[in-house]
């Protein structure tokens, strides 16, 4: 499964980059394959990886602020690996 999800801090003002970072470091201490763009961060692995991660992600960010916003949106799909990867691949080679 691939996992995109958005960890946005509330009542910290405007520049929440640091608190993001906390987040994204969760990610990629993980050790699962992952990728982090502009507005979200994916991760792939099997459900309880995934929602462990997005869950300790979310805690590292709430223990800095007062309230934390999470954007989920799952590609349940058994026996696909490597989805993060063959997707972008698929895209890239329809545009060549």
């Amino acid at each position: 499964m691939i996992v995109a999800f958005s960890v946005t801090p509330l009542g910290v003002g405007e520049d929440v980059g640091e608190y993001v970072a906390d987040a994204v470091r969760v990610v990629r201490e993980s050790g699962l394959p992952h990728r982090t763009d502009a507005m979200f961060t994916s991760v792939e692995g099997e459900w309880e990886e995934c929602m462990d991660v997005v869950r300790r992600a979310v805690a590292a960010v709430e223990a800095r602020a007062p309230r934390v916003s999470l954007v989920l949106k799952a590609d349940i799909r058994p026996g696909v690996t490597n989805g993060l990867t063959s997707k972008v691949e698929t895209v890239e080679r329809h545009l060549s």
